[in-house]
């Protein structure tokens, strides 16, 4: 993998660009959100937030803490623990600008490298390895001239997970020496287990800063919620003073009340997810121009290619009305990888025919 790449806010294809805007519509398979869509329980309440619309949010947002809470299932947690954010993009911000220096595991989410040189925060990178495995060793290392470290879990864009037993001696050293580890939970749901969270490890670890977001599994980008999670509860105070009150909705708060209890909704995401994560990643693998494909445990697939570019393939769907992620704007990443949502059965298998039809003529 190249070790330097330019960083961007494109987070995937440009569907107004390339359809909204002139009138075409596109199966958006560079999007990963949960193709389920948005909730029934929220939209069954939608007209609770409309009621609330006439009056500013309980500033001390105590029934979505409680909410909240109640969903992690954590005992011990109290409000003290939680930091709630416009999205989780503001949580990743203030975790980032808390620190005067850190360290990026890459290929990830692009906005880590923006937000940490927007505050200024001198940065460290540690290289997944070839198979696109945390290279742990490297981690270590590498945490002795930073104050945190940021990672994903799943990781975006591969998918993988963190290997807790080799995690380990990652925890006791910033757990001994001050530091901060930022794991980034967004697509934590779409594993299906919880024990692949820290969530059980954050109250022996107060080095732990947990986040999290309504966006992909609930399918709710356009709310805006996120959440950060930590037993520290000084990290946590010191983010809440530099944040606007009222920074959440009250379109965002209902609509945790409500997703966040929707035990139908959750049940039917995680029967899809398995089944359609076998199903997408076993039939690219068949596919004659793509190299490798990563193994995944969120919900979406990063490929690499082979005797073709991610510019040719991308411009290669959109003429079947399909965008896909070209990845070459993720550090670490170049021309050679795309990434595809995993969406329902229907379109995954639609994707699958596209390919095949125009893998034949390269």
């Amino acid at each position: 993998m190249e070790k330097a790449k330019n960083e961007s806010l494109v987070h995937g294809g440009d569907i107004y660009t390339d359809g909204l805007l002139k009138g075409r519509s596109l199966i958006d398979f560079s999007s990963n959100i949960n193709p389920l869509g948005v909730p029934q329980s929220f939209k069954d309440n939608i007209g609770e937030a409309m009621d609330s619309v006439v009056r500013y949010p309980d500033i001390q947002y105590r029934e979505l803490y409680k909410t909240i809470i109640d969903y992690i299932g954590e005992t011990n947690l109290n409000k003290d623990n939680l930091i709630l954010g416009n999205g989780a993009a503001e949580i990743i911000d203030l975790a980032i600008s808390s620190l005067k220096s850190i360290l990026i595991v890459v290929p990830s989410f692009v906005e880590y490298d923006i937000d940490a040189k927007r505050s200024g925060c001198k940065i460290e990178y540690s290289y997944l390895k070839e198979d696109m495995t945390y290279d742990y060793e490297d981690i270590l290392s590498k945490l002795k001239s930073v104050e945190g470290l940021i990672i994903g879990n799943p990781n975006n864009p591969n998918g993988n997970i963190i290997d807790k037993e080799k995690f380990k001696p990652i925890l006791e050293y910033c757990e001994e020496h001050n530091k901060l580890i930022i794991i980034d939970e967004a697509f934590i749901e779409f594993t299906g287990s919880r024990e692949i969270s820290f969530i059980n490890e954050m109250q022996s670890y107060k080095c732990l800063f947990l986040i999290r977001a309504l966006t992909k599994f609930f399918a709710l980008p356009g709310i805006r919620f996120g959440y950060g999670i930590s037993s520290n509860k000084e990290v946590i105070e010191k983010m809440k003073k530099r944040q606007n009150p009222w920074n959440i909705n009250c379109f965002a708060e209902t609509a945790a009340k409500y997703v966040l209890k929707d035990s139908k909704y959750i049940e039917q995401s995680l029967k899809w997810i398995k089944e359609e994560r076998e199903y997408l990643p076993d039939n690219l693998k068949k596919l004659e121009f793509i190299e490798k494909v990563y193994t995944t445990y969120s919900n979406y697939v990063l490929c690499k290619l082979k005797k073709i570019d991610c510019n040719t393939l991308y411009d290669i769907c959109l003429k079947e009305n399909i965008v896909i992620r070209k990845a070459d704007n993720f550090r670490g990443l170049d021309k050679q990888y795309v990434r595809f949502a995993i969406k329902d059965r229907e379109r995954n298998v639609h994707l699958i025919q596209v390919l095949k039809k125009r893998g034949n003529n390269l």
